[in-house]
């Protein structure tokens, strides 16, 4: 059945007029994407193969040219309209998070951390710093490590803190397994991190692991 052929509160585009996108699921933000199916298929069908081919909208987003090309109904032309699509995002988020005007919205520091650390296939640990009015100063990617994880030394992170005269942080690092849940070895550094930046009285106010879905925050989980 073509998806003209669907009640409209079920049509993924009057679904997202109505309700909002975040009230779609993960294949019909997809097929919006996609546009149209193949024989037989809807573009909600053909997204949901997609889905589970790559293992998750994670993996396919982050997929390089030749991965993302061989899955079905998909093409050059589609990847670079993806890579546009992920760029802009980027950009959206880091134009509004670097105005200079203070944080007042967990959920845009989410998506900005997001968008800036879901796509790379291994382990990134970044640092958003902010100065005494909780405004953005800079965010730095400070480590790189394997798809297992990345060495942080607390040394350096406070250099930099002190470098940019920041008087709080927030810690993000994605983990490429796309489980967000935070390992001992993430609580740890954090504590570290924590006790170093305690010394020049910079705040640590989160620190959030990406993976696939809702980023975790460390602060709402009271591990802060």
């Amino acid at each position: 059945m073509s998806i003209k052929d669907w009640s409209a509160q079920d049509r993924p585009r009057e679904k997202l007029l109505h309700r909002g996108s975040a009230a779609l699921t993960d294949a019909e933000l997809l097929a919006i994407f996609l546009r149209t199916g193949s024989p037989g298929k809807s573009a909600v069908d053909l997204a949901r193969e997609l889905l589970l081919d790559f293992g998750s909208l994670n993996a396919l987003l982050g997929a390089d040219q030749q991965r993302f090309c061989q899955g079905k109904g998909l093409g050059e032309a589609t990847y670079v309209q993806l890579q546009a699509v992920l760029e802009m995002s980027r950009r959206h988020f880091k134009e509004v998070l670097q105005r200079g005007d203070a944080l007042t919205s967990p959920e845009i520091t989410r998506f900005y951390l997001s968008a800036q650390l879901r796509g790379y296939s291994y382990e990134v640990f970044a640092c958003l710093f902010l100065d005494n009015q909780h405004r953005v100063i800079q965010l730095d990617e400070l480590f790189r490590g394997t798809i297992d994880g990345a060495s942080v030394y607390p040394r350096e992170v406070a250099k930099q803190a002190l470098r940019h005269n920041a008087a709080a942080v927030i810690f993000a690092h994605n983990h490429p397994s796309g489980i967000s849940e935070p390992s001992q070895a993430d609580k740890h550094i954090t504590e570290k991190l924590k006790q170093a930046l305690a010394l020049f009285d910079i705040r640590v106010l989160d620190h959030f692991i990406i993976g696939d879905g809702q980023p975790y925050s460390f602060a709402e989980h009271g591990l802060l």
